[in-house]
């Protein structure tokens, strides 16, 4: 097997940014890098997963965005 790279990037203000990395930060940071650029009035959010095998990198990610939706719908219900 080989190595298996995969990018999320979300961009928005920066605030809910901060949030979201948060959110995801603690997971398992062997896996993946997190960092926040701004850019204007915005940031992105960058994410990077690394591993070995795509069962592996699709496990991380579907963890990872699993993080991001309930971090953002918590974000949304406080309006």
């Amino acid at each position: 097997m080989g190595e298996v790279t995969a990018s999320i990037t979300w961009e928005g203000p920066k605030d809910r940014g901060e949030a979201l990395m948060a959110a995801i930060y603690p997971d398992d940071p062997e896996d993946f890098s997190v960092e926040l650029k701004e850019d204007n009035n915005l940031v992105k959010l960058n994410i990077v997963v690394s591993s070995e095998g795509l069962g592996q990198s699709r496990m991380s990610v579907d963890d990872i965005l699993a993080c991001l939706a309930a971090a953002e719908a918590g974000l949304d219900s406080l309006g």
